[in-house]
């Protein structure tokens, strides 16, 4: 029968507009002002932790809304911003350095919706819901880095060329080398300088020996401090991508500090451990005649060449200071359980590290290899120039025997737990930071700023939306009321579809591309209706005129809508941020537009004209 959808179809309306509905509710709630506490290197928040907390906050005259305890992460609600500011200080005091204290906005979804996967909408900064961070580099770790690559780069150029020296040793900043006379410091220099970069010399001689201080130039100091900052931000980049952060700002400010900005985040204290972990792996050889039974042994030794370390048991191991390979090498890390279902971490190195490997192990098959776990941790000491002092802290976090000849894959195991080896993991293959970052500011976007934005852009919507509703239905009488019955369904087609959107936000941008759409959508019903009224003039019957209007007009709304959406499709591959946010809202709108003006009016319109002969006039 004409003007009849089959059942399947209306069904399949009916579906999509619940499916819809369903999804897109979450967002009529609400957000609590929130502090969220998780533990580090694994360590679960235990009942008895929350409540201590509880009763802190409540003696100070805070009012908590609710608190929840999930996974062994803690989310504590409060009824205010000003509450949530003042908890987040007690909390901090209170906990030490053990646990991660961060400020959150949690959703006020029902349990029920949230058990199906619905949420709201995540909000970009330029809204409400995202985290500022404000990170410094410690550009004199670096270069101690530098400096230490460079004795290295000096031993192994001295050993291949098979030239004598009494030592290489960092004096006071500057690399030192002690050669056997003055024949070898010329050829050491000579190899240096076509070996290592950005180089110069300061000779002098004392007690029969040939001494050579070599220190990095001004230009290779800038250059390679402009290269941590760098290294530092695309790692960090890499990070934000584990952490599934969409359309997330990183970018350099100043000489060595980084903006960092999360939008809709939900585990702020996760971020905050993750980014600013500094930590990284070396793997060296075991000096078993050097092995000590404890750390005032250790410290007697003078042995230049051996570092003394703790395992996590508290035994002191003795490690040749060569280190074999570095975690630069590693392209890939991820965590599992071994054979006996302890946790470790398989590791992938690139072709250097491989080879490196590959021939270290050759030769020391039998002989017991470390891994170091290093990490960097800011401490409340300053330096006269007010940048914060860093401590490295070195963990022997297992020694295996070396079986055979290793390649570019192979597992590293002792570690505590299955969360522990899982963040480990993921640092890993993300990248160890070249220098250590101290977060030296935390926000989120001030309330009053984005609730601003959000009314306006609210309030944008709903009067561009009001006027083209009040038009529709004075313009074209009942059938402009089905337009905009329409219209509202693709409203909530979209919401609900950004909402399940893995890491979708919405910004300021993204209520432009939403305000467009609208203006889109109505105008697919709009070339629908004079057309059916261009047919009924010429004399068509009611049932055909409807047929012919939504059957020809199809081709022509399908032709606009594909060309705005491969524009969407451009400006979503090639932009970034805003522009990306505002094509992929422009992008699912214009899909549903499409769905909307021609099945779901349609199927309205059939539901009340379709299939009724005597029907002489339409209501358009």
């Amino acid at each position: 029968m004409l003007n009849k959808f089959p059942l399947w179809k209306n069904l399949l309306v009916i579906v999509v507009v619940i499916l819809s509905t369903i999804y897109a509710i979450p967002n009529l709630f609400g957000e609590d002002p929130a502090v969220q506490v998780s533990g580090k290197k694994g360590i679960d928040v235990v009942q008895s932790v929350v409540t201590d907390l509880e009763k802190k906050v409540n003696d100070s005259g805070i009012k908590i809304k609710k608190t929840e305890l999930e996974k062994g992460q803690l989310l504590m609600r409060f009824f205010n911003e000003t509450d949530q500011l003042k908890a987040k200080d007690i909390i901090s005091d209170a906990l030490g350095e053990s646990y991660s204290v961060a400020i959150n906005l949690a959703s006020s979804t029902p349990k029920f919706l949230s058990a199906i996967g619905a949420g709201p909408l995540k909000l970009g900064l330029d809204l409400r819901g995202g985290v500022h961070f404000l990170e410094e580099i410690d550009m004199n770790t670096a270069m101690g880095k530098a400096r230490e690559q460079l004795v290295q780069d000096c031993r192994s150029i001295l050993k291949d060329n098979k030239i004598r020296r009494a030592s290489v040793r960092d004096v006071n900043g500057t690399v030192t080398v002690a050669f056997a006379s003055e024949e070898d410091r010329a050829k050491g220099e000579s190899e240096f300088r076509s070996k290592i970069p950005g180089i110069v010399f300061n000779d002098y001689d004392q007690d029969e020996k040939f001494y050579s201080q070599i220190s990095l130039t001004d230009a290779r100091i800038q250059e390679l401090k402009t290269s941590a900052v760098e290294q530092n931000i695309t790692i960090i980049r890499n990070r934000v991508n584990e952490l599934g952060v969409a359309e997330p700002l990183v970018q350099r400010q100043g000489a060595d500090r980084i903006v960092i900005e999360l939008p809709g985040i939900q585990d702020t204290a996760r971020a905050k451990e993750i980014l600013g972990t500094t930590a990284t792996l070396e793997f060296r050889l075991v000096d078993k005649s050097a092995d000590l039974s404890s750390a005032e042994a250790a410290s007697q030794s003078a042995n230049p060449n051996v570092e003394y370390l703790t395992t996590a048991e508290g035994r002191v191991v003795a490690l040749d200071k060569h280190v074999i390979l570095t975690g630069d090498h590693i392209t890939d890390a991820n965590s599992g359980f071994d054979e006996y279902g302890r946790p470790q971490v398989n590791i992938k190195l690139d072709s250097a590290g491989g080879s490196k490997m590959s021939n270290f192990t050759k030769d020391h098959v039998g002989a017991m290899m470390a891994t170091v776990f290093i990490e960097q941790k800011a401490t409340k000491n300053k330096r006269p120039d007010g940048s914060t002092i860093f401590e490295t802290h070195k963990t022997v976090a297992n020694m295996a025997t070396i079986q055979s000849q290793l390649g570019s894959s192979f597992r590293i195991t002792g570690i505590s737990n299955p969360t522990e080896a899982h963040n480990l993991a993921l640092v890993l293959r993300a990248g160890a930071l070249i220098a250590p970052i101290q977060i030296v500011e935390e926000r989120t976007i001030g309330p009053s700023l984005g609730q601003q934005n959000i009314d306006s852009g609210v309030r944008a919507m709903v009067v561009g939306m009001g006027l083209t509703l009040v038009f529709m239905a004075v313009y074209y009488s009942v059938f402009g009321i089905i337009a905009d019955i329409a219209l509202l369904c693709n409203l909530v087609f979209l919401v609900g579809i950004m909402s399940i959107i893995p890491g979708a936000v919405m910004t300021m941008p993204g209520i432009a591309g939403i305000v467009l759409t609208m203006g889109m959508a109505i105008d697919a019903n709009v070339l629908i209706y004079e057309r059916i009224r261009e047919e009924l003039e010429r004399g068509v019957n009611v049932q055909n005129a409807i047929d012919i209007g939504y059957g020809r007009a199809f081709v022509t709304i399908l032709d606009s809508n594909l060309t705005t959406l491969a524009t969407a499709l451009v400006l979503f591959a090639v932009g970034t941020g805003a522009v990306k946010g505002f094509a992929l809202v422009l992008m699912i709108g214009i899909l549903c537009s499409l769905f909307t003006a021609i099945t779901v009016s349609r199927a309205i319109v059939n539901a009340l004209y379709g299939g009724k002969k005597n029907l002489k006039k339409l209501p358009i």
